[in-house]
Parts: C-alpha cells; sequence; structure tokens
C-alpha cells in the first residue's frame, strides 16, 4: 500500500499524532525500564538483607564473638561481600575487609547509615568507599543495638544485576514503527476532508462561491463537510437578509423624532430610541428606565389589553393590518400612542408629541414686548426713587439712603435681567465659542450644592446627588454649571420652604445620558407646564418680582440642553413639586 503525506495540513496532522504517539511510548518505556529496573534493585537488597539478618543472628548467638564474625562469609555464596557493623553514634565496631577497623573515621554520617537511621529501617547507595578505594553496593540495616552493612563491590556482575532488561524497548521501537505507518494512512484520510474543511472556512470568509470551489470526499468527514456548507449558506442568507432590515429599522428609529420601540411577543424590547423613553417619563407618574416597563402604566393601559387580546389570537395575521391608537394628555402635553402588530406576533409602538404650539413664532412676537415690559419696571422705580431724592432737597439721610439702596437693587435686577438675556443670545447665535473639556457632572452638581449651601440653610432645604463617577462629558463646563444652577435656584425661589433637592442620572445608552432633577415643594398647577420654558414667563408674576426672579432662567436651561443635543420635559409630581427630566448628547460634533 502506498502512503503520501499531502499538503501541510495532513504533515502536522501527522506529526501531531506522532508527537503524540512518541510521548506515549516514550513514557511507557522508562516506566517499564524503570519498574525491572527497580524490581531488580529490591532483590538485590532483599539478598543484602538476609546477609544482613544472618549476621545479625549470629551475633545473638555469639554475643561475644564480634570479631569472628568473618567466618560466617565462607557461607554466602558472594564471597566479595563485605560486613560493617556500626553503632549509632557512628563508630565502627566491626569490618570484615579492614583489619584495623577501630582506626577507620566515623561513619555516622554515611548516606546509607543516615538513611538507615532516619527510616527507622533501612538505607542503600552505590558510592565510593574511602576505606577500601573501590565502588560499592551498600545496604544498612538498623537493629535495636547496632547497625549491619553489608556490601557488594559495585562490578561488572553487579551492573548486570540491576541493569533492565532491554527486549521490552525493542518492542515498543517495533509497535512505535508499526503505529506511524498507520499513522500516515489515518492523517492521509482525515486531512484531505479537513483540507476541504479548511479551504470552505477561506472562501467562505473571502464571501466566493463555494459551490465550485470546494469539493468535499466520499467519506465521513466528507458528509459532514458538506452539511456544514448547507447550513453555511443558510445561515448567510438569513443573515444577510436580517442585516439589511436591522440596518433600515436602526437607521428609521435613531432619526425618527418620534419615540419607537419594538417588541416581541412576550412584550420584551428588541430595539427603542431614547425619545420614547422620554416621552414614557413624561406621561407616567413613576420613573421609566427600561422600555417595556410602559406596559404596567395605567395610562397605556388600553394598548396593552389590545396587544394581549390580539396575541392570544390563533390566526395568522397579516403584516400591519392589526392596528390601534389612542391619545394621552399628561402634564400640559399631549401625545399620539400608535401601535401596529405583525405577522410575527412582534409589534412597534410609537409615541408621538402632538402639541401644537407654535413655540419659536409666539417667542419671537413677543420678545420686544416682554423685554420693554420686564425693563420699565426697574427703571420706573429708579427714576421714581431719584426723583424723590432730586425733589426733596429737606429730605432727611436716612430716607436718601433707604431710596438710594432700593435704586441699587433694581439696578442689580437690571444686571442680572441683561447678563441673562446675553447668555441666552450667547447659546442661541455663537455656540461654538463654547470650549469643549472633560467635564465630571458629579462634580458640577455638588459645586452647585456647595455654591447655594448658605441659601439652602436658610430654608432648611436638604438635598441629594445619585450620579456616578463615570458619567463623563466631553462638553462645556460652564453650560452643564448653568443648567443646574438655574435649576437649583428655581427650587430655592419657588418650591418653598422644608423641601429636598434630588439630582441624578438615571440611564444611559450609546447616545446619551438621561438626568431628572426635582423638589419635594408645592409644583404648579398643570396649566402652566407647558409654558415654563418660555422666556419672562411667570407662574405669579408679581411674587416672582418680589423674589427677585428674571424670568429666563428656565429658557436659559432649555437652550443650554438643546446646544448639548438633549432635550427637556417637566412635571407635576404625585407626591408633590417639579420633576425635570433632559438629556445629554454624549459626544457633540
Amino acid at each position: 500500500m502506498k502512503f503520501r503525506i499531502l499538503n501541510s495540513y495532513n504533515r502536522k496532522l501527522f506529526f501531531y499524532f506522532f508527537v503524540i504517539f512518541a510521548i506515549f511510548s516514550v513514557a511507557v518505556g522508562v516506566f517499564q525500564f524503570e519498574r525491572e529496573k527497580q524490581a531488580k534493585t529490591e532483590s538485590l537488597e532483599t539478598t543484602l538483607f538476609t546477609y544482613n539478618q544472618m549476621v545479625h543472628n549470629y551475633l545473638k548467638a555469639n554475643p561475644s564473638s564480634l570479631t569472628s564474625t568473618g567466618s560466617i562469609i565462607s557461607y554466602f555464596p558472594d564471597s566479595n561481600l563485605r560486613i560493617t557493623i556500626i553503632k549509632f553514634d557512628g563508630v565502627v565496631i566491626y569490618d570484615s575487609f579492614v583489619e584495623d577497623y577501630e582506626d577507620l573515621e566515623n561513619h555516622l554520617y554515611r548516606p546509607e547509615v543516615q538513611e538507615a537511621l532516619q527510616s527507622g529501617k533501612s538505607g542503600s547507595r552505590i558510592r565510593f568507599s574511602n576505606s577500601t578505594k573501590r565502588d560499592y553496593y551498600y545496604y544498612a540495616y538498623k537493629y535495636p543495638e547496632y547497625i549491619v552493612r553489608t556490601a557488594l563491590p559495585y562490578n561488572i556482575e553487579v551492573k548486570k544485576l540491576l541493569r533492565a532488561d532491554n527486549v521490552f524497548i525493542f518492542f515498543i521501537i517495533i509497535l512505535f514503527f508499526i503505529s506511524s505507518v498507520s499513522l500516515i494512512y489515518v492523517a492521509d484520510r482525515m486531512g484531505k476532508a479537513i483540507s476541504k474543511l479548511e479551504l470552505f472556512a477561506k472562501t467562505a470568509a473571502n464571501n466566493e462561491p463555494i459551490d465550485v470551489q470546494v469539493q468535499f470526499p466520499n467519506n465521513e468527514l466528507g458528509t459532514i463537510g458538506r452539511e456544514i456548507v448547507n447550513i453555511y449558506k443558510s445561515l448567510k442568507k438569513t443573515q444577510n437578509a436580517l442585516s439589511n432590515e436591522k440596518e433600515k429599522l436602526i437607521k428609521h428609529l435613531h432619526t425618527s423624532q418620534e419615540g419607537l420601540a419594538i417588541f416581541s411577543k412576550y412584550k420584551k424590547e428588541i430595539l427603542a430610541n431614547n425619545h420614547f423613553i422620554q416621552f414614557a417619563n413624561v406621561i407616567a407618574d413613576q420613573q421609566i428606565v427600561w422600555s417595556d416597563e410602559v406596559f404596567g402604566l395605567k395610562e397605556f393601559k388600553p394598548i396593552s389589553d389590545f396587544i394581549d387580546v390580539e396575541l392570544s389570537k390563533d390566526k395568522k395575521m397579516l403584516d400591519g393590518s392589526v392596528r390601534e391608537e389612542m391619545n394621552i394628555t399628561k402634564n400640559g402635553r399631549y401625545f399620539q400612542i400608535y401601535c401596529i402588530i405583525f405577522q410575527d406576533k412582534s409589534f412597534e409602538i410609537s409615541i408621538t408629541d402632538i402639541t401644537m404650539r407654535e413655540r419659536e413664532k409666539i417667542l419671537k412676537r413677543e420678545l420686544t414686548s416682554n423685554i420693554a415690559h420686564e425693563l420699565k419696571t426697574p427703571v420706573s422705580s429708579i427714576r421714581g426713587y431719584l426723583e424723590t431724592i432730586v425733589l426733596n432737597e429737606n429730605l432727611d439721610r436716612d430716607k436718601q439712603r433707604f431710596f438710594i439702596e432700593r435704586s441699587y437693587a433694581q439696578t442689580q435686577r437690571l444686571t442680572d435681567l441683561i447678563n441673562d438675556i446675553s447668555f441666552l443670545n450667547k447659546i442661541e447665535e455663537a455656540s461654538s465659542v463654547f470650549e469643549r473639556e472633560k467635564v465630571s457632572i458629579k462634580e458640577v452638581v455638588t459645586n452647585v450644592f456647595l455654591d447655594v449651601h448658605l441659601k439652602l440653610e436658610e430654608k432648611n432645604i436638604s438635598y441629594s446627588v445619585d450620579i456616578n463617577d463615570d458619567v463623563i462629558m466631553n462638553s462645556n463646563q460652564s453650560l452643564i454649571y448653568s443648567i443646574f444652577r438655574n435649576l437649583v435656584d428655581n427650587a430655592i425661589t419657588y418650591a418653598g420652604e422644608n423641601i429636598s433637592l434630588m439630582a441624578s442620572c438615571y440611564r444611559q445608552d450609546e447616545r446619551f445620558f438621561y438626568f431628572r432633577f426635582y423638589d419635594t415643594g408645592s409644583g404648579v398647577k398643570e396649566e402652566h407646564l407647558s409654558r415654563l420654558f418660555e422666556r419672562f414667563y411667570r407662574v405669579d408674576s408679581g411674587r416672582s418680582r418680589k423674589m427677585g426672579g428674571t424670568g429666563l432662567g428656565l429658557a436659559i436651561v432649555k437652550n443650554a440642553v438643546s446646544l448639548l443635543g438633549g432635550e427637556i420635559t417637566v412635571k407635576n409630581r404625585v407626591s408633590g413639586g417639579l420633576e425635570f427630566l433632559f438629556s445629554f448628547k454624549k459626544a457633540l460634533q
């Protein structure tokens, strides 16, 4: 039979098997060699132990005949046997090969003696004898009174006795050769199929035609390879179709101004955009983090019931033929909820803000009159105070000082008003002047509360910040500071005393951070909510002016949030107070 290694993979396969079998063969050979050697060593030590035992028995029978111990050597089959008797302190009291054994050096630290003492039984060693200048195989055994050591010269006879039989090694070599030939045959057959699979993998990775380039052999691995190709083609076709649909769907979701979410038939989120979460939080009386939480809201109950009824029907639905819509009015805004159930019983819910107000037109039309109206009040007050001082020459100094202080207060109000208007214009018309830097939102919010801590203590207002340290944006610190400072100032001015403030980042996705800021005050009436972000709009104009507000704080907040690529909404909390929900875009162009 002719064998050949066809390609590099076959060679690798053969090499791997060859190395494994070679290691196995060497391991078995070494193990058997050592085992046989150990068996022969144990046999030799058994013989030497027998000699030791005979010497010991002789000494027990003739305790006063120590010097005649050598006479029993003639009874041993090996005339080269050396007998040494050693005390436990290492003193040699007899040696059959050395006449002046009393002059021998202390044997306490001989390796075989130390081993016998430490083990409490026996010790053996092959080493050179300083006494006789020859190599010996020593075997020492510890008895209650002394140590008997026997030794044979480590000559050719002993080496042959201890040497392992090589017949087994020749058997391993022959078996290894036969197995190597078999491995060549197995590697050749397996390598052909696996090489074809490798060719298929490369062909598939390069998106080349598969049927033309890959021809599998007619064996078991070839059958497996053909099945893998069929499965791959089916998956590739499905993957391409899903990829195209997913790409279109994702583009639609992220570019849409509607709140869109797609769910499985088990009401689990598949895809959702940020508008959906924002609108759901405006509608809900509780915080929403995941889109599928809307099914637990009372406002969404009609839509949820409709979905349950339709999904429970045992019928094949036409794509997009089953739909339902409803309108919700909440927190001064109007939303249209639209649901479509698809053929596979997945469904889409859209939330559209249909609050019909032309905010920009109203602001442009009212801006001039609002500015004139806001400027007229402090200017009229300043003029009245100064006229009183000028026309009353005999006015006492205390009253003069009072009118001057009132005039100064009004000029401060004018300064704040002008600064706020200037900041708004800067945001709207010169946003490029804001430099970008790494900003820790938690640090900015904490600094805001520290800057107003005297006002907070004066009104007994507590606060908390629930923002992680990793909420960091490449943004403008002054803009973010202005947003949270105006929200805090607005709460301090209008929310009342003995309340709590809370700022948190409750969600983030690949594109946005989502924040909430609320107070536990009295809130505002529903008809005012939709206008809180208008310039100069006040819920109670007279009360607001007495408190010193310019009416631009929340307008600055809204414009700054928009500049940071986000949106902001406001609603009344069920337990009392106002809650602002807003987002910041993570990466700004």
